[in-house]
């Protein structure tokens, strides 16, 4: 078991780790609720290789130090790749991940492609750039993991994305949905993971910090003010700082779906949702009083 390991045996990712009580607890945390979610969510065909995407937060150092924990204990039987696209934003620190990744002995891909010329070009003035940079980003990652032979690419995403994209569609968009853990692409060939879903913002805000990851912040979408997600991300912590572990309740409750118990007709069918005649018990007739 994981809680049995020797804390002197670890990733050369987490070289310089701090050697506190509480560092352990929070590494050993993040690796059990990894391992979680990419068994409840059948990640793992041994044998694959999976593309996995760095952009230089929090979040994705996370991603990377974990899975590649959990491959070295041999919980993982897969081929890592770390992969970043630099997206040409002004300023971007292009050294600073190949530099990291090579002296830590991960095997990388640096992929350079201007879509933020693209994205500052065909947005107009006052609408959000995150649609089409995601999309631009997406596709060429696709392309990627199909040049390199990986069957998945897998992205930081934890918890608290998960909650703020399901409000947003609730809010804005109409509909009960999020980002599922596990995705298959429209094209049928690749599949999206997202082993932090279990993982709370907070447990890699902590860790990124205590092992002193050179982060990189997003200059496009960072720039930009009224973000829905920003919206949705400030009424998330007003409920938990009133209700400390509501994110928590929340989040399970998307894993404990009753479909009789809401509207959609595609998911169940309240046309047949009748009273079985056959079981009914017959109601005896009152006799007529006699006078």
């Amino acid at each position: 078991m994981l809680d049995d390991t020797d804390d002197t045996e670890i990733h050369p990712l987490f070289a310089g780790a701090p050697s506190s009580t509480e560092f352990r607890k929070l590494r050993k945390r993040l690796v059990r609720e990894t391992r979680a979610a990419i068994e409840d969510y059948g990640m793992i065909r041994p044998g694959d290789r999976w593309l996995v995407c760095l952009s230089g937060g929090k979040d994705s150092y996370t991603l990377l130090a974990v899975l590649h924990e959990l491959q070295w204990r041999g919980l993982l039987p897969v081929d890592l790749l770390a992969c970043n696209l630099d997206q040409g934003q002004p300023g971007f620190p292009a050294t600073v991940l190949p530099e990291f990744l090579k002296r830590r002995g991960v095997r990388h891909r640096i992929e350079y492609q201007d879509t933020y010329s693209i994205v500052k070009e065909k947005v107009p003035q006052g609408r959000t750039y995150c649609a089409l940079c995601s999309r631009l980003r997406r596709g060429n990652l696709y392309r990627i993991a199909r040049e390199e032979g990986c069957s998945a690419v897998v992205l930081g995403h934890h918890r608290d994305d998960i909650l703020e994209t399901f409000f947003m569609n609730l809010f804005h968009g109409g509909r009960l949905a999020t980002m599922p853990p596990k995705l298959l692409n429209e094209e049928g060939d690749l599949t999206v993971l997202r082993p932090l879903s279990y993982v709370a913002e907070a447990d890699c805000d902590r860790f990124a910090r205590a092992m002193m990851y050179p982060i990189i912040p997003c200059d496009l979408c960072g720039s930009q003010e009224g973000l829905q997600r920003v919206q949705v991300k400030k009424l998330l912590d007003e409920w938990e700082s009133r209700s400390p572990g509501r994110r928590q309740v929340m989040f399970r409750a998307l894993m404990n779906v009753r479909p009789s118990h809401l509207l959609d007709p595609k998911l169940f069918d309240f046309s047949q949702l009748f009273p079985d005649d056959s079981n009914a018990t017959e109601i005896p007739r009152l006799r007529p009083q006699e006078h």
